[in-house]
């Protein structure tokens, strides 16, 4: 069987354009963290290598539950998770980083879930195989986290990430009348489609809070 988070997640996956609650629980990460404009290279290099990993560990993965021949078994194969970003801001700034104006100032940490298969030995095989075959100075800033945030409330933004103000107010709003309380100024992203073969407009991006 494949385990698609798509179909079999769909209440952490498959938001409204209006915010609603969800309760998120503890999820296992490859991260690795930077800062500054996400439109300049760094940005897009530390993506290209957390996803070198991710799929390192999904082909390692497949490959060993066939070479074991087990058949029976609850995941033979799964989709790699989407990406997902915590934003954030240098302090001297004091602002919220969704209404900062100069990207510049952004500090960010990236990150792809890993299925509840995946453990921290794997991982480390993965990481130790990809660094043979494709040496990166900055597989050496991946890390292997666990993160749980607990009640959240997000909505989906379909759109240009510049116009992501919008779905921020209405997250704002709800978190007014439901009497709600933001945990922190970071928000967390989830890019439901790819980057780099989506047209801005049609760019799907989960927004979220903790709260």
């Amino acid at each position: 069987m494949k385990y698609d988070w798509r179909k079999q997640e769909k209440k952490l996956y498959s938001p409204g354009e209006m915010p609603e609650e969800v309760c998120v629980p503890a999820q296992r990460f490859l991260m690795i963290s930077g800062k500054g404009n996400p439109n300049h290279e760094d940005f897009s290099n530390r993506v290209g290598v957390l996803y070198s990993l991710a799929y390192s560990i999904k082909m390692r993965y497949k490959a060993e539950r066939k070479g074991m021949g087990n058949r029976d078994a609850d995941m033979e194969e799964f989709a790699v998770y989407p990406l997902e970003g915590v934003w954030d801001m240098e302090e001297e700034t004091g602002a919220d980083a969704h209404v900062l104006e100069d990207k510049e100032h952004l500090r960010y940490t990236i990150m792809i879930r890993q299925p509840d298969c995946i453990t921290e030995e794997m991982y480390e095989a993965a990481l130790a195989a990809v660094k043979k075959k494709k040496p990166n100075p900055l597989l050496d800033e991946i890390t292997w986290e666990i993160c749980e945030e607990g009640r959240c409330v997000q909505i989906l933004h379909t759109g240009l990430f510049d116009d992501e103000p919008e779905s921020f107010r209405k997250m704002d709003l709800f978190l007014e009348e439901m009497h709600l309380k933001r945990r922190s100024k970071t928000h967390r992203e989830i890019y439901l489609k790819d980057m780099s073969r989506t047209a801005p407009k049609k760019m799907k991006t989960i927004l979220r809070y903790t709260v």
